[in-house]
């Protein structure tokens, strides 16, 4: 193995190894054919298969029940900020939305072009270090989806629990799809960017169930429908074949792991290494609320910007790298995400302790 540094950042973030090992080979040759993945006809028995695997290892390790579709789509999680309200609300409809950090806030902003919206909670006065407790919001009766991002890169928040509501819920998985288990049958709507725990950038993931398919008004365009690319199997256009391949290689690597379970049990460990770090001294502080703390983005600062920085500089120079914060908040971030190894937590944490016998506040 070539020397690789520990790499925390975001997103795009870590992937396993193995997985860019066999890509690098199947991107020149792919299953013997003479041609790389890339140049590989997406309407090809070949790639038809490529994407029939991914969809049914995702079935499987997410359990998703029959009656839902499951999408590969483009455009990033961001544009299902407006397809979502697209295809589920309309005018004279309403929706709820909390808002819990950056994604849920851009996608609110979306949904208003679409019908009414009702943000029944909102954690911005207070920089977003908490998420919701049942009992801190209602959702109206008239109201078409609870949305809600189950954790925020950002803030290094999360839902330790999802809502039990008797509306449709709708949620932004983008950076913790994958790493712990849940009933999707709780869910309408799932939707992330493949680029945290997932693959490579180019891929969103929608599952769907079957009967929101047809609530879409007769006005939205073709390509914008869910409908659309349910009926075509995500092949109403050419799809983005390699990022779906990577996806599908991420997935056999997780199900080898021993799936959901496993990865969250490793998650867990990892985020608890780190976290009691953070908590044994006043040194570093974390910005989330224990009870709203990510596993898959620990966030914290120490005493100054200045302080931060030199932190970030030491850190990347012995391989630990994209510690920065989010340009909007500053400080610091590590995202561990389900590829990134539990020897870098070691390290990452080892590295604080001596950093702040150096470094005294």
């Amino acid at each position: 193995m070539v020397e690789r540094v520990f790499n925390f950042s975001p997103g795009p973030a870590v992937l396993p190894y193995e997985v860019l090992e066999q890509a690098s080979r199947d991107v020149v040759n792919f299953q013997g054919l003479g041609m790389g993945l890339i140049e590989v006809s997406h309407r090809s028995k070949q790639f038809i298969a490529v994407m029939d695997e991914a969809e049914a290892l995702l079935r499987e390790l997410m359990g998703i029940p029959d009656n839902y579709k499951v999408l590969f789509l483009q455009g990033g999680a961001s544009s299902q900020f407006f397809m979502v309200p697209m295809n589920l609300l309309g005018p004279g409809k309403k929706a709820t939305y909390l808002n819990t950090g950056t994604w849920s806030k851009k996608a609110i902003k979306e949904a208003k072009l679409f019908g009414e919206v009702e943000v029944a909670y909102s954690s911005e006065e207070i920089k977003f270090v908490r998420v919701p407790t049942p009992d801190e919001y209602t959702v109206s009766a008239e109201s078409e989806y609870l949305y809600l991002v189950s954790n925020n890169t950002i803030y290094g928040t999360a839902f330790p629990e999802f809502p039990v509501v008797d509306t449709i819920l709708v949620s932004d998985m983008s950076s913790d799809i994958l790493s712990r288990q849940f009933d999707v049958s709780r869910f309408g709507l799932i939707f992330a960017g493949a680029q945290k725990n997932l693959g490579p950038a180019g891929v969103t993931i929608v599952v769907i169930r079957e009967d929101l398919l047809d609530r879409a008004p007769a006005t939205t365009p073709t390509m914008l429908n869910y409908k659309t690319h349910a009926e075509k199997g995500s092949m109403f256009n050419t799809p983005p074949c390699f990022a779906v391949y990577v996806v599908g290689l991420v997935l056999k690597w997780l199900k080898k792991l021993g799936g959901v379970a496993a990865i969250e049990k490793i998650n867990r460990e990892k985020a608890a290494l780190l976290y009691a770090k953070i908590d044994e001294s006043g040194y570093y502080r974390g910005h989330a609320e224990p009870a709203s703390r990510s596993l898959m983005n620990v966030t914290f600062n120490l005493a100054t910007p200045e302080l931060e920085a030199k932190f970030i500089a030491e850190a990347t120079a012995i391989g630990l790298n994209g510690l920065k914060g989010h340009r909007s908040v500053g400080g610091c971030r590590a995202s561990i995400y389900n590829a990134f190894p539990r020897e870098g937590v070691v390290k990452l944490v080892e590295f604080m302790r001596q950093f702040e016998l150096a470094n005294p506040a």
